[in-house]
C-alpha cells in the first residue's frame, strides 16, 4: 500500500540537484545557474518553458540548498496586498534570523505591468529572492526592469530517455513510488507513455498512476500494465501557444520545410499547427506569400493555387480546411523554386531609396506621340524606358527557364 494519497508526481519530486533529471544545458558543471546555486549567491531567477519539466521542483531544491524559506504563489489568484505581506515577513525574518525567503511566483506572466514593477525594489535590494515561472518567453511578457535583474533559465521538454528513467524509478521506489505493488510493466507501455507525455514528467507519472490503479489485477494479484493499458491511460497534449514565439517558430519551420521541398516535414508542422488550433487563414496567407517569394515564375500556377486555397479555407472553415491546406502545402513543396522575383524587387527598391531619382522619359509619358507601340512592330521594338540597371536575373528552373530564353532571344536579336 502507498503511504499517502498525494499524487505520484508530488511524492517522487526530487529533493536534491543530484536527483534532478534533465535540463543539463542549464545545470551541468560550469553553467551560470549551477555556479550561482553552489555559491549560494542568487539574484532573481526567471524559469521559462513548458509544463512538467521541473521549474517548481528546481525552485524547491534551490531553497533547500541555500537553507531559505520557500513561499509558493500563483499569479492567477494572488493580489498585490498578499505579496506585500509576504515581502514584509521576509524582511523581518532576514533581519531577525538572517534567513532568506524565496518567493516563487508561478505563471508570473499573468501579473500586469504595475504588479511586476512592485517586485523590482525588493528584488534589487535582495529582501527576497524572486523565482518567476512561466511557459512564455519572458522578453515578451515581463517588463525589462524585472528581466534585466534576473538570471533567465530556459527549461526544455524532458527527453524520452529522461521520462523513461522517471517512470522506472516510480515503478521501483518502495517508499514514495509504486514499488510495493506487484506490477508487470512492459517496455512498450513505458515507451508509449514517455512519447505521448511530450516531455512532461508530471503528465507521464499521472498517466502511469491512473493506468496502474485502473488495471484489474489477475488471479495471482499481479497488475499487468501493457501497451493497451498505456494507450487507455494517456492522451497527448500539444504545446502550442498562438501568441508567443513558439507560434512563430512553428510557422517558420513549416515555411522553411516547404521552401526546402521537404513535403513530409511540411505536413508534420502543418498538422501540429492544425492540432494546436492555429487559424487556417494565417497558414494560408503565409502560403500565398511563399508562392511568390520562393516559387515565383518557376511555377506561376503556384500563386494561383495558393490564393485559391486561401479563399477556399476562409470560405469552408474547419475541419475541411485542413485538406485544402494539405493540398496546397504538398503542391508548393513539390514545385520548382525561384526567388528571382523577390531579389529583383528588393534590388529595385534599394536603388530607388539610395540612387538619384530618375525622371520619366518624355516618349513614355502619358499621351506621348513619340512612343513606339510594340504591337505595331510584331510585339517588340527597341526603345528607352528610363532605366539601364539590371534587377531581374531569371533562373533556369521550371517555367522561368522559358522567360529567361525569351529575354535572351530579344537581347540577341537586338
Amino acid at each position: 500500500m502507498l503511504q499517502n494519497d498525494a499524487p505520484l508526481a508530488l511524492r517522487l519530486r526530487p529533493k536534491t540537484l543530484e536527483e534532478f533529471i534533465g535540463q543539463k544545458h542549464i545545470l551541468s558543471e560550469g553553467k551560470l545557474l549551477k555556479r550561482a546555486i553552489i555559491a549560494k549567491r542568487l539574484p532573481s531567477l526567471i524559469f521559462h518553458g513548458p509544463a512538467g519539466c521541473g521549474k517548481t521542483t528546481l525552485g524547491l531544491i534551490i531553497a533547500q540548498s541555500i537553507d531559505a524559506d520557500f513561499v509558493y504563489l500563483n499569479a492567477s489568484y494572488t493580489s498585490s496586498v498578499e505579496i506585500r505581506k509576504i515581502i514584509l515577513n521576509a524582511k523581518k525574518k532576514l533581519q531577525k534570523e538572517h534567513r532568506k525567503t524565496i518567493l516563487f511566483i508561478d505563471e508570473i506572466h499573468r501579473f500586469n505591468k504595475l504588479q511586476q514593477e512592485s517586485l523590482v525594489p525588493d528584488t534589487e535590494s535582495a529582501d527576497i529572492i524572486l523565482i518567476g515561472a512561466t511557459i512564455y518567453n519572458p522578453h515578451y511578457y515581463l517588463i525589462p526592469s524585472l528581466v534585466s535583474r534576473a538570471i533567465l533559465a530556459e527549461f526544455k521538454p524532458l527527453l524520452k530517455e529522461d521520462i523513461i528513467s522517471i517512470i522506472k524509478r516510480a515503478l521501483s521506489d518502495k517508499e514514495n513510488g509504486l514499488g510495493n505493488l506487484n506490477i508487470e510493466c512492459s517496455q512498450e507501455a513505458i515507451e508509449h507513455i514517455a512519447v505521448l507525455s511530450a516531455g512532461d514528467a508530471r503528465k507521464a507519472l499521472s498517466s502511469l498512476e491512473i493506468g496502474v490503479f485502473s488495471t484489474k489485477p489477475d488471479a495471482s494479484g499481479k497488475i499487468n500494465f501493457d501497451l493497451n493499458a498505456a494507450k487507455e491511460s494517456i492522451q497527448k497534449n500539444i504545446f502550442y501557444d498562438k501568441k508567443d514565439n513558439y507560434h512563430y517558430d512553428t510557422i517558420s519551420a513549416f515555411i522553411k520545410s516547404v521552401r526546402g521541398s521537404n513535403v513530409d516535414s511540411a505536413l508534420y508542422w502543418l498538422a501540429k499547427m492544425i492540432k494546436g488550433g492555429e487559424d487556417p487563414r494565417f497558414i494560408a496567407r503565409r502560403l500565398v506569400i511563399l508562392a511568390s517569394e520562393d516559387i515565383g515564375n518557376a511555377n506561376p500556377f503556384a500563386l494561383i493555387l495558393a490564393t485559391s486555397a486561401f479563399k477556399a479555407a476562409e470560405f469552408i472553415g474547419k475541419p475541411e480546411s485542413d485538406l485544402i491546406l494539405a493540398q496546397a502545402t504538398i503542391y508548393l513543396a513539390a514545385s520548382p523554386k525561384s526567388n528571382s522575383a523577390y531579389l529583383a524587387i528588393d534590388k529595385a527598391k534599394k536603388y530607388v531609396e539610395e540612387e538619384e531619382t530618375k525622371e520619366v522619359p518624355s516618349h513614355i509619358k502619358t499621351h506621348s506621340k513619340d512612343y513606339k507601340y510594340p504591337h505595331d512592330f510584331g510585339g517588340y521594338v527597341e526603345q528607352e524606358y528610363g532605366v539601364k540597371v539590371k534587377y531581374y536575373f531569371p533562373k533556369e528552373i521550371g517555367e522561368e527557364k522559358k522567360l529567361k530564353e525569351f529575354l535572351e532571344n530579344l537581347h540577341r536579336n537586338k
